[in-house]
């Protein structure tokens, strides 16, 4: 089993930045990619972002040029840097991991993020 805790999101101005943290623990040699989603009301969720054990990111198209990922594997943690936040970001993330033995999903609690004057 692995367990997510998020952390860094709250309530931002537009053109603002916000850093997201996400700490593992548990089974946490079985980690593999770790990823940050999210989900607008209303909306789907989608991928922001993840970056793979060898350190391959990927963006969503929406986020890429604003947000990295990055990951600390000696500190078990993975982090969202966000920077122009616009409106359009508003959303609840939730950060992911999926193990590469057993190809499970771990899923963290979601964090509010609020871009708004």
């Amino acid at each position: 089993q692995v367990q997510l805790v998020e952390s860094g999101g709250g309530l931002v101005q537009p053109g603002g930045s916000l850093r997201l943290s996400c700490a593992a623990s548990g089974s946490i040699f079985s980690i593999g990619t770790l990823g940050w989603y999210r989900q607008a009301p209303g909306k789907a969720p989608e991928l922001g972002a993840s970056i793979a054990w060898g350190g391959d990111t990927n963006y969503a198209d929406s986020v890429k040029g604003r947000f990295t990922i990055s990951r600390d594997n000696g500190k078990n943690t993975v982090y969202l840097q966000m920077n122009s936040l616009t409106p359009e970001d508003t959303a609840v993330y939730y950060c992911h991991a999926l193990s590469r033995t057993t190809w499970t999903n771990y899923w963290g609690q979601g964090i509010q993020v609020t871009v708004s004057s």
